[in-house]
């Protein structure tokens, strides 16, 4: 579903891209505020308000997606579909960068490597498109700081959603009515069909998530993130052969070394959680005087290479 969003915006014209965005962070309260309504999942709300840290994270979080969310649906509606999914290739690597730069993290070797064929794949597109790819940086740097907030924030994707909308809220209404009392809307100006497209842009947020953290809780981790690359994949596809958009040689070579280090990254992300599990099951099998201290030790291990650049909560 992530994967063919990019077929949905188009739908929504001729409203523009800030339009589309204040009804998508409308409509995507609407939808999630009844789906906890259903669930009776209103406990951690109350909990959220008496933590103002957390709150201004939250709002940090909705600011951030804000960005992200605006700018993959002007790039999309603009004809920048490929560079938009180059975002979300890179953006692994972005966050392995973020993650050295700001929480002082080592890498090992491979992952230098890929982070070192990332930035040369930037080099190469900058050349092949005359300018820096700047959509796709700021596709991927938004998103990888939003998941850096949420790692600290730690509450659950739906949940947390709700928090985000419900910061975005008056915000995006105020604007559509402002929009609407200048006559620039599109919302009743388009007919009831339009009207009904512009409503799903909150179905098109959230159900994805739903499926998603259904998903988190029955499938192993590592499987959800090669999952992940499937996203920015149907969208380099849909660019190219729907969409029709220019891929010059320069361009293409600029995307293989970006695949070149993912591969890298991907690599050396399953052989270490190979090694980690047979180390644990080592451990688990040991004597008992020493298998405590060893299984918490694997463990820590575990937990290190689960928490690296994974899948978060919330996509274009």
């Amino acid at each position: 579903m992530w994967g063919l969003v990019p077929l949905y915006w188009p739908l929504l014209k001729p409203a523009g891209a800030t339009e589309i965005l204040a009804h998508r962070m409308v409509w995507s309260l609407v939808f999630v505020g009844a789906a906890l309504l259903v669930l009776r999942r209103w406990a951690w709300a109350g909990e959220l308000l008496r933590q103002p840290r957390k709150l201004g994270l939250i709002a940090v979080a909705a600011t951030v997606i804000t960005v992200n969310w605006g700018l993959y649906i002007w790039a999309v509606n603009s004809g920048h579909v490929v560079e938009a999914s180059l975002g979300y290739f890179i953006n692994p690597l972005v966050t392995i960068a973020m993650g050295v730069l700001l929480l002082k993290e080592r890498l090992r070797p491979v992952q230098w490597a890929a982070v070192s064929t990332g930035c040369a794949a930037v080099v190469v597109l900058t050349i092949g498109y005359g300018r820096l790819p700047w959509i796709s940086l700021c596709l991927a740097f938004s998103f990888a700081t939003y998941g850096l907030v949420k790692k600290k924030v730690n509450l659950g994707g739906v949940e947390s959603l709700a928090a985000e909308t419900a910061i975005q809220f008056l915000p995006a209404l105020a604007f559509l009515v402002w929009l609407s009392a200048r006559g620039g809307a599109t919302f009743t100006a388009e007919g009831p069909g339009h009207a009904a497209l512009l409503a799903s842009a909150g179905i098109v947020t959230a159900l994805p998530l739903v499926c998603f953290g259904a998903a988190a809780i029955r499938v192993p981790l590592s499987t959800i993130g090669l999952l992940q690359y499937m996203t920015p994949v149907f969208q380099f596809l849909l660019g190219v052969f729907y969409f029709h958009e220019e891929m010059p040689p320069e361009r293409w070579a600029g995307f293989a070394l970006v695949w070149l280090a993912l591969a890298l990254l991907t690599g050396d992300a399953l052989r270490t959680a190979r090694r980690t599990s047979r180390t644990l099951t080592t451990e688990i099998s040991a004597p008992s005087t020493t298998r405590t201290t060893g299984t918490i030790s694997a463990a820590r291990k575990a937990e290190s290479v689960a928490s690296g650049p994974g899948p978060v909560d919330a996509r274009p």
